[in-house]
């Protein structure tokens, strides 16, 4: 199962007990919010796209949407979403629990300027029921990230 590989990953960190299942569905910004008891923007989504260079994992502030001239102006490419049935296979979880812990290899995270605003985050971990807050530090550690990318919209004016 997904979760466990979350949180066997996150176990490199003494993280993996910080795991939260929920009893109700977190597969969407709206459902985490409400089982986090938290405002959506701190929900942590993690967005999976296919560039000419691979798989890449975005991790952007629930309140946000991808800004498709800045993804193509960093990325070279029109922004282009994985298919619903390739998500599990090329990154590793299914869709409603994507994260950056415990990806397959050859996948590369960034992080969205969105999510520095906030003290803690609360990325999925692997299922479509938990998640995990972390602060922006852990988040950077525990995920692996290659770069802070600034390729959002509507939260600067949130």
């Amino acid at each position: 199962m997904s979760i466990e590989k979350a949180k066997a990953y996150l176990r490199q960190f003494g993280a993996e007990d910080r795991v939260i299942e929920f009893p109700v569905s977190s597969a969407t910004v709206e459902l985490a919010a409400e089982a986090a008891h938290c405002e959506p923007a701190r929900i942590a989504k993690t967005l999976s796209f296919r560039t000419n260079d691979g798989v890449i994992l975005i991790v952007a502030a629930g309140d946000t949407k991808i800004d498709n001239p800045k993804y193509k102006a960093r990325f070279g490419c029109k922004a282009r979403m994985l298919a619903f049935e390739e998500v599990e296979t090329e990154i590793g979880h299914a869709v409603g629990g994507v994260c950056p812990f415990g990806v397959n290899g050859g996948v590369t995270v960034y992080l969205d300027e969105s999510l520095r605003r906030f003290e803690t985050v609360f990325p999925a971990c692997g299922s479509s029921n938990s998640a995990i807050e972390v602060t922006i530090p852990e988040l950077e550690k525990f995920s692996g990230f290659k770069a802070w990318v600034d390729i959002c919209k509507g939260w600067r004016e949130a």
